[in-house]
């Protein structure tokens, strides 16, 4: 598998700088997490956004995807009038109009309570700490058994802990330092620290990262908290092999 960072910052676009956005490739099949602020621009520099193969949507928060009508467009008028259709992955737990209303995608609907499979992918959930409805999503690469857990937005949750269990990567909401703990919003540097380190994973990578704060000092503390694994800050167009 490989990931692509497409947008990490937390809550509105900041220094040129998008919104959560993430692409997962394996054997071909490229499938869209998340569709941030800025993410159609970002992932032109990687693949023609008619490639991709499918786009699965964590919630329903505007950082998260502000880009899905700008996608849709690119889908109904790039090669018009031939039209082609992305199939795009939502929860039913709210209403998402914007992808039903669309001709160029075909909305599926996903439960959150029993896995589903994406092309090459396994993909599980587990229901975050947010204001809104939100899933986790541990994806895993049916032919190696590579496993990949996105946090999604949440609080600090000890289901982390087996549901990142023994992961390749563990990207994690890290909106903010380590005394802004038990927040019903979002986790701490400390606390992905720590749920990497109980949970074994072996790459921690930050994310959803607060505009405009000390980075480094987010680094530090999931570092002291996790010892025994890689941690890294998520940067634009970062690569990682899985």
């Amino acid at each position: 598998m490989k990931l692509t960072i497409l947008g990490f910052m937390g809550g509105y676009p900041a220094n040129g700088v998008g919104t959560s956005s993430y692409l997962l490739e394996s054997a071909g099949f490229r499938l869209l997490i998340d569709a941030g602020s800025g993410s159609v621009l970002a992932l032109e520099k990687h693949i023609d956004p008619l490639d991709l193969d499918a786009v699965i949507l964590t919630h329903y928060h505007a950082d998260h995807i502000a880009d899905v009508g700008v996608l849709q467009h690119v889908f109904l008028l790039k090669n018009a009038p031939n039209v082609k259709e992305v199939p795009i992955y939502g929860h039913t737990e709210s209403i998402w109009h914007t992808v039903r209303e669309s001709k160029s995608s075909k909305a599926i609907d996903y439960s959150g309570q029993e896995a589903i499979e994406i092309g090459p992918f396994h993909v599980e959930f587990l229901k975050t700490i947010h204001p809104v409805v939100c899933y986790a999503l541990a994806i895993t690469e049916r032919e190696t058994e590579k496993k990949f857990v996105f946090s999604a937005d949440s609080g600090y949750m000890e289901q982390f802990i087996p549901f990142a269990k023994d992961a390749d990567v563990f990207l994690a909401d890290t909106n903010f330092f380590k005394e802004q703990q038990k927040s019903s919003v979002h986790m701490t540097s400390e606390e992905v620290g720590e749920i990497a380190e109980k949970a074994g994973v072996k790459k921690l990578i930050l994310t959803h990262l607060p505009p405009n704060e000390d980075w480094q000092r987010l680094l530090s503390e999931a570092k002291e908290a996790t010892p025994n694994v890689k941690v890294m800050l998520a940067e634009n167009d970062m690569k990682i092999i899985i």
